[in-house]
């Protein structure tokens, strides 16, 4: 029992639900081993006994992080506090993001006086920090255990409002929210932003805490809107350097909002790679979530690229790249991310010796400032890495430690190299700038939508300049289910919630401002991991593993901020097992949800696929993902028989088929009873228009169209389960036969046309019966 109150107490599961009616008991010795990773020892009873004496002793007035949502009742931590006490708040700097330099603003005080009547309000004035009882008549009104959210404002009115650029205390602004009462008259709302609050309470007990005052949801796309979906490196164009990069985005947006009516495109992670030979393709494997990886640079789009002297060594690197391409197009080889690297960075080498104009230094300067630290601990690790290899633990002692003083020595050594590297994500943020800019420019509501991987490369970037934020011998993964009896390790160590708190969730708000900088709209994988994440422990399966849970509401907050301040909507990837309560926790605060069609079945009822009019309007409706069969793939059967041949099927071939066949059966008589394949059975390419037909009967607020979906191809980018089984992450899109086709090809594909011809907007005197959108 000691150690389960003690586990408890940390947030760390002693037994987990796989289904309804089962419950499985977590070891003894994963629970102390996560316990430790926590810096909690508890190896022994007696050890338990000490930590859970000193846990239930300590008496917090406020907990490290404090979240108030605009409009809605106080938490307990605020609304508990007794009669009388002070509150202070001070806002963040006015150098913060959203705050132009200038005056600080000043800070909130709420505080009792013994001759002032219940409610009444002094405002600051001449110096003097403003005053607000805390009734001492009634106690705090208490916060409803389900409380529902305002009805959702309009898009425009959850971008940052003017007034958030300069906090003012004498008139705060109180955002759309439930009714006036469910705020207590001594309170004044802060500003959206992260906050320091001081409490004083009539005995004298005092505490400071992080104050995250949130809006109540995060933006929504402009209406209904379908875009694509695409591995930015598997678009090839006629320009690439073996692989697509941010030209290629920038063209594909620029033709898809114009020419389609598209209103976003999403992209994989473009997160910093860890560096090595073979360096991992996985883009949801990286070494630093808060940097984009240069590798995804269209060198001649730098505007240094054309006043470099050596002509020569750029022409041969360019008809090197030539060759990259036409090796992938046209003679079967896999995209090699190292090779288009080697060549960039030497291209590059020769391109920031260009000097400056005195316009682009000045907005170098600005980036390395608005960036700091981060940046400057980033670029360091690439240069060490480039010295000492890429994995930090293998390092001279002296160097594993970001802040030694050997590390400051290495810093002035390699002056030359992290300038390179500062430079690069300069760069790289300008060009997905212009990405962004591009697609605002075609038309798009939404533009691109960038994707967080769930964690990062335990020898990367992070986990070296973040230390104390990472669980060390712990690994991110998924516990045991119907699809996978082992469970799975991801490799990925995962955050501290205790070190998230105590600093404000610094690390994860500079990781949401740096990505939501220059996107429309972001997607989170396994977006269930802002509530829990399966810890497993160094050198145990994943059987072994157990559930540590996170402020749920401290991420949602933060989250929720930084859209709020970016103008950007989030989709949240919400497949597979998903804790009871956590579509709505999402939903309250407008993250979207991820529907894929072969999964949207009435699990409540018969178990038949789901008609189009009961699916859930506040989600990305999609056909499939990059871990996922495509839609040819489902509809033939290919994809059953790519996993027999690699040995991965559960059951015999033709068990699998027989399932599959039924389960695609049943979908294609209900497209057909619905009217939307009029073309019969038979017809591949007919079923896929079908299928995005049905999409867009659905109430989904975003529909999105795999794009290697809109030539036919039938290999998945992504097979799990395997590792060198499989070219997982390096395949070019191809075309039905099997063909790499290149961006060209595929905005000129016959194929496409006709498929977008089904999703684009028409009138509805001259749609045809069943392609209306509802």
């Amino acid at each position: 029992m000691g150690l389960s109150r003690l586990a408890a107490l940390h947030g760390v599961a002693t037994s987990y639900s796989p289904s309804p009616d089962v419950t499985v008991s977590v070891p003894d010795d994963t629970v102390i081993a996560v316990l430790a990773a926590l810096g909690v020892d508890a190896g022994t009873p007696a050890d338990v006994r000490k930590c859970l004496a000193a846990a239930e002793s300590r008496s917090c007035l406020l907990p490290p992080t404090v979240v108030v949502w605009a409009g809605e009742p106080l938490p307990p931590a605020l609304a508990g506090l007794p009669p009388g006490s002070t509150v202070t708040v001070e806002p963040e700097p006015a150098e913060s993001p959203g705050h132009p330099a200038g005056r600080p603003p000043a800070p909130l005080s709420m505080r009792s006086r013994a001759a002032a009547p219940a409610g009444a309000v002094r405002l600051p004035g001449d110096g003097e920090a403003g005053s607000v009882p805390v009734p001492g008549s009634a106690a705090p009104a208490p916060l409803p255990g389900n409380a529902a959210p305002a009805p959702a404002p309009a898009d425009a009115a959850m971008r940052p409002a003017p007034g958030d650029s300069a906090p003012a205390p004498v008139r705060p602004v109180r955002s759309p929210g439930p009714e006036p009462d469910a705020l207590p008259a001594w309170w004044i709302p802060p500003p959206p932003g992260v906050h320091r609050i001081h409490v004083r309470t009539p005995d004298h007990r005092r505490a400071t805490a992080v104050l995250v005052a949130a809006p109540a949801r995060v933006p929504q796309p402009p209406g209904r809107t379908h875009g694509f979906l695409v591995q930015l490196y598997s678009l090839l164009s006629a320009r690439s350097w073996g692989m697509g990069d941010l030209g290629d985005l920038a063209d594909l947006a620029a033709w898809a909002g114009r020419s389609t009516g598209s209103g976003f495109v999403q992209v994989n992670p473009l997160h910093a790679a860890v560096p090595g030979k073979p360096t991992d393709p996985s883009p949801y494997r990286p070494s630093s979530r808060r940097f984009p990886d240069p590798v995804h640079l269209h060198i001649e789009s730098i505007p240094e690229y054309g006043h470099v002297r050596d002509r020569a060594t750029l022409d041969d690197l360019r008809q090197d790249a030539a060759a990259l391409s036409e090796a992938v197009l046209n003679k079967g080889a896999l995209i090699d991310r190292d090779a288009v690297w080697e060549l960039k960075r030497q291209a590059l080498g020769l391109v920031v010796q260009v000097p400056l104009t005195p316009g682009r230094r000045a907005a170098y300067c600005d980036f390395l400032a608005q960036q700091g630290q981060a940046l400057e601990d980033h670029a360091l690790w690439c240069a060490l890495a480039e010295v000492h290899g890429p994995d930090w633990h293998a390092w001279p002692e002296a160097l594993r430690d970001p802040r030694s003083p050997g590390t400051a020595r290495a810093r002035s050594e390699l002056l030359d190299r992290v300038d390179f590297h500062c430079r690069l994500a300069w760069l790289t943020a300008g060009q997905l700038a212009d990405a962004q800019r591009a697609a605002e420019d075609a038309g798009m509501g939404v533009g691109i939508v960038h994707d967080l991987a769930v964690g990062v490369h335990p020898a990367g970037a992070d986990t070296w300049s973040q230390q104390d934020a990472f669980a060390h011998g712990m690994s991110v993964g998924a516990p045991p289910d119907a699809f996978n009896a082992r469970g799975q390790d991801w490799g990925l160590p995962p955050w501290r919630p205790d070190t998230l708190a105590a600093t404000g969730y610094a690390a994860y708000r500079g990781l949401l401002r740096g990505l939501l900088a220059h996107a429309g709209a972001l997607r989170i994988d396994h977006v269930m991991g802002l509530f829990r994440l399966w810890w497993v422990p160094e050198g145990r399966p994943p059987t072994d593993g157990t559930y540590v849970a996170y402020d749920a509401e401290a991420m949602l907050a933060v989250l929720v901020l930084e859209a709020h301040r970016a103008g950007t909507a989030v989709v949240g990837e919400d497949l597979g097992t998903v804790e009871p309560g956590v579509r709505e926790a999402l939903a309250r605060r407008g993250v979207l949800g991820t529907s894929v069609l072969w999964f949207e079945r009435d699990w409540d009822g018969d178990g038949r696929p789901l008609a189009p009019e009961k699916w859930r309007q506040d989600c990305l409706a999609t056909a499939t993902t990059h871990d996922l069969p495509s839609t040819a793939a489902r509809l033939t059967g290919d994809h059953v028989t790519l996993r027999h041949r690699l040995g991965l099927l559960t059951r015999s071939l033709e068990e699998e088929l027989t399932a599959d066949l039924t389960d695609t059966a049943e979908w294609l008589a209900l497209l057909a009873r619905l009217r939307m394949l009029p073309e019969g059975d038979g017809d591949e390419e007919a079923a896929v228009r079908a299928v995005h037909r049905f999409l867009l009967r659905t109430p989904a607020r975003m529909t999105g169209v795999w794009l290697p979906d809109t030539v036919g191809d039938r290999r998945p980018q992504n097979l799990p389960g395997t590792w060198d089984q499989y070219p997982n992450w390096r395949l070019p899109i191809a075309d039905a036969e099997g063909h790499p086709v290149t961006l060209e090809e595929i905005t000129a594909s016959p194929r496409l046309h006709a498929l977008m011809e089904v999703l684009r907007p028409r009138k509805p005197h001259t749609a045809p019966p069943g392609e209306r959108r509802p």
